[in-house]
């Protein structure tokens, strides 16, 4: 049992590595170090969710905890639970993977991720208390089932998620929503009919092994298409767990996470609700987010991957709007956690109020700079020190090719088995290149003994 947290919780093969009995040893685990009496738990569809849930909340009984099963719910549903009730929780999902991949993420009371000093904890306890239950799986196994609350959970975000829009509608807007064969299935495109948009469904019927397959934030093309195809205004595309949402113009262009952030961070200052004159995004934003917001006069702060840090940077600053370029937004003011459905009704209402085409709102916002990301499998036993110290090397060395016309990004995917190589420069073909470069280099580092 090695698997360790990544930038969104703990995930792996739950053919082979996301064991029921490593969830087990995890949920017992992080009811002790939470501290939590009752811990709420959601999944997505993906084949392996019920058994892993089963297992998770044998594991909260072990620690003496009360598990609160709410079904097929998507993560933001899971953290308005949590705020709601101020009780700790769990979502069993990988998110944008495929079906045979699954994950957990934790929250605690009152629906934030975790702290890197509280997963540093649950990882230190988390070996011993794997043992006993491999040990004593009998004994666990006998343990009690679980209540359901997934639909007070649910209704209650849809009732907030409605709510954020202060009793304005969608109405006379064509949206095309892909589901991902997702958590958000049925919730998505539920709640942005009863907004009053005229909504078409796709990738909407999920049967464990079809979700993000080929569909969702992670591979739009289908969507982009069926928005031309039925002249819709937009689209919107959610990934598995429906925490995270990316758009589509009506000329089927994508609109991703720096813009939909871009959109809303102009719209709200516009309207003097951009508390604090700035936005938190990640060190992946493109440049062209970073020089939309100065000519706009806000500020930007600059945290590393993951939205648990865009989260504590917004607390700690007392800022209200951040997020991710993978779709990833939080409206501090609105939900603890990213939340696909409320990015997408808020980047809708912002297109019904502009009075323009999201093609037009999204090019007079920001223009983005090229850039080429690639993700190198690693495949490699080379030593995690000696290759921090490779990448760093091969980065410096792109960074001063480039200059001060680019941007250069090597790091470790926080959720795959990659290094993750991101090369922004003004002239699309330099980006390119420099990428294959580095991609080429990293290779070359990950072959070594």
């Amino acid at each position: 049992m090695t698997l360790t947290f990544g930038t969104d919780g703990v995930r792996g093969d739950a053919r082979r590595e996301l064991t029921p009995e490593f969830v087990e040893a995890l949920g017992r685990t992080a009811a002790e170090v939470l501290g939590a009496d009752r811990l709420a738990v959601g999944r997505d569809p993906r084949a392996s969710g019920p058994s892993l849930v089963e297992a998770l909340c044998r594991g909260v009984r072990r620690a003496g905890g009360n598990p609160v099963d709410l079904g097929v719910v998507p993560t933001p549903v899971v953290a308005r639970w949590c705020d709601d009730e101020q009780v700790a929780g769990a979502m069993v999902s990988a998110s944008h993977n495929r079906w045979h991949d699954n994950g957990v993420k934790l929250f605690g009371p009152g629906g934030r991720k975790l702290s890197d000093e509280a997963q540093i904890d649950i990882e230190r306890r988390l070996s011993g208390v794997a043992a006993g239950v491999e040990a004593d799986a009998e004994v666990a196994a006998d343990v009690a089932g679980v209540s359901d609350a997934g639909e007070l959970a649910s209704r209650r975000h849809l009732e907030a998620v409605t709510a954020s829009l202060e009793g304005r509608d969608l109405d006379g807007l064509h949206v095309v929503v892909d589901a991902a064969n997702g958590a958000a299935h049925g919730s998505g495109p539920e709640c942005l009919r009863a907004l009053g948009a005229e909504v078409e469904a796709i990738h909407a019927s999920p049967d464990g092994y079809n979700i993000n397959d080929g569909c969702g934030s992670m591979h739009p093309e289908s969507l982009q298409a069926a928005v031309v195809s039925s002249g819709a205004d937009a689209g919107v595309a959610f990934d598995g767990d429906a925490d995270r949402v990316l758009a589509v113009d009506d000329g089927g262009t994508l609109v991703d996470g720096d813009q939909i952030l871009a959109i809303c961070a102009i719209d709200r200052a516009g309207r003097r609700r951009l508390i604090g004159d700035a936005v938190v995004v990640t060190v992946m934003a493109n440049l062209g987010l970073r020089r939309a917001m100065a000519a706009h006069g806000i500020g930007v702060v600059e945290t590393p991957v993951g939205d648990r840090h865009v989260l504590g940077a917004l607390e700690d600053r007392g800022l209200m709007l951040g997020g991710e370029q993978s779709g990833h937004l939080i409206f501090r003011d609105l939900a603890t956690t990213g939340d696909g459905l409320l990015t997408a009704v808020q980047l809708l209402d912002t297109l019904k109020r502009s009075g323009v085409s999201l093609r037009s709102l999204a090019a007079r916002t920001m223009t983005r700079v090229p850039q080429v990301l690639v993700g190198v499998p690693m495949t490699s036993s080379v030593r995690s020190a000696d290759l921090d110290t490779a990448l760093g090397a091969i980065a410096a060395a792109a960074a001063a090719r480039l200059g001060d016309s680019g941007r250069v990004l090597v790091r470790r995917s926080g959720t795959e088995p990659l290094i993750r190589v991101m090369v922004e420069a003004t002239d699309p073909g330099t980006a390119q290149a420099e990428a294959d470069q580095l991609a080429a280099d990293v290779e070359e580092a990950l072959s070594c003994p």
